[in-house]
């Protein structure tokens, strides 16, 4: 029968020992808690209840051969039963697409290479080989006989890190092997965007669309919405009299066929963004074209909306696949001949529409919902060093080869 005790470690942590074996040779297992919930360190009787009903759990493991040393638990065993469930699974933690994109990395890349290592095994010399065979044309996964892009490399480094990290901060590791391992760099390409000629002539050729994709694509270049947002926004998070949008939900993700919604990408972003008078005037007809389309669908028992009431969709009420209008405008774009830039540069060219009239990057960023000035600055510093060459060159025509300057040179000297 095992035996079990508990040591006080600190402020909020415990030490629990379990003992197992005969009286001549007995063993000690040891696992540390810690316990952050206020209420519970206030009341006594709570915590003692809450640390005998952990080290009866502890003794099971131990007794029935479950319990794994901390540094034994191999990093795929970690990934399954630990991080999912109690940090990636949490959208506080991370966006459902996030997470997706994050387990989808894991299994392709991770998972062969190191899941079936113990994580005290791994040290920072493994990370380093693994980081730089990723770089080699057998590292990917589709046949093809080129290297992963750097991005991809990058993200995968993002991923191993956020694990690890997990691991170190839940005292299974003492020490990040992550640590010393330089992160890929990747070559940050020029964002694209259109200058005011080129997004009037958008504008013109969106007056040849339905009102519906005119007003979405609209959303994105005048009022700097993220697409996901668009998507997710509903009519109550308009408001006619302010002439106003609400910024309160995205949907960045759609699977088994429904949407799944979560919160702007962060607290900047969950905001009200003005939109032109006339913007909101064409919402008006809209609106009414949406209500005649609401009620014929339901007399017609095809109304798939329910209560909600996103203000885009297809005709049945339910949200669009979450890149359905990424793949619209690029046919657009196609079919119309248009400079050809990506859906989420659309924002990009708000912000040169901004600036180009005189906005302040503080103006910007608010428009843009970025949490730091510093972000805009930096994401458009191209924009801001055109406007201090055209600036600059105001001044030609103070040049020497002026003809008027050495008329008014040769007129002061005599």
């Amino acid at each position: 029968m095992a035996k079990g005790s508990i040591e006080k470690r600190g402020e909020r942590s415990w030490r629990l020992v379990v003992e197992v074996g005969d009286s001549g040779n007995r063993d000690k297992e040891y696992k540390t808690i810690q316990v952050d919930d206020p209420a519970l360190l206030r009341t006594t009787k709570r915590l003692q209840d809450y640390l005998d009903s952990q080290l009866h759990e502890f003794k099971r493991e131990v007794e029935s051969g479950e319990y794994i040393k901390p540094q034994k638990m191999k990093l795929d065993k970690f990934y399954e039963s630990e991080w999912k469930t109690k940090y990636a699974s949490n959208t506080d933690n991370l966006s459902p697409l996030s997470y997706k994109t994050y387990k989808t990395y894991y299994e392709c890349h991770i998972k062969e290479k190191l899941g079936d290592k113990e994580l005290g095994a791994i040290k920072t010399i493994h990370l380093v080989t693994f980081m730089a065979d990723l770089s080699k044309p057998e590292a990917r996964k589709d046949g093809k006989e080129v290297p992963l892009a750097p991005g991809t490399i990058q993200y995968i480094y993002r991923v191993l890190k956020n694990i690890l990290e997990r691991a170190t901060e839940w005292k299974l590791i003492k020490t990040n092997p992550m640590i010393g391992v330089k992160k890929p760099k990747v070559k940050n390409g020029k964002s694209q965007f259109y200058e005011e000629d080129e997004a009037q002539e958008v504008i013109d050729a969106l007056y040849h669309e339905p009102r519906k994709w005119r007003l979405f694509i609209l959303g994105a270049l005048l009022a700097g919405c993220r697409r996901g947002e668009l998507v997710g926004i509903e009519w109550n998070n308009v408001d006619f009299n302010n002439r106003t949008l609400s910024i309160v939900n995205s949907i960045s993700l759609t699977e088994d066929g429904k949407a799944i919604e979560k919160a702007p990408k962060n607290d900047s972003s969950e905001d009200v963004i003005s939109v032109p008078d006339w913007y909101i005037e064409e919402l008006k007809i809209h609106r009414r074209e949406w209500l005649k389309n609401m009620w014929e669908m339901k007399e017609n028992g095809l109304w798939k909306g329910g209560d909600r009431q996103y203000v885009f969709h297809g005709g049945y009420g339910k949200p669009y696949y979450h890149s359905y209008p990424y793949r619209w405008w690029t046919r657009f774009v196609t079919r119309r001949k248009l400079k050809k830039i990506s859906f989420h540069d659309l924002r990009h060219s708000c912000a040169t529409l901004l600036i180009e009239s005189g906005a302040t990057t503080k103006a910007v960023q608010g428009q843009l919902r970025h949490a730091r000035e510093q972000t805009t600055s930096d994401i458009y510093a191209h924009i801001t060093k055109k406007l201090s060459r055209d600036t600059a060159d105001r001044f030609n025509k103070f040049a020497p080869q002026n003809p008027q300057i050495h008329s008014t040179t040769n007129h002061s000297s005599n």
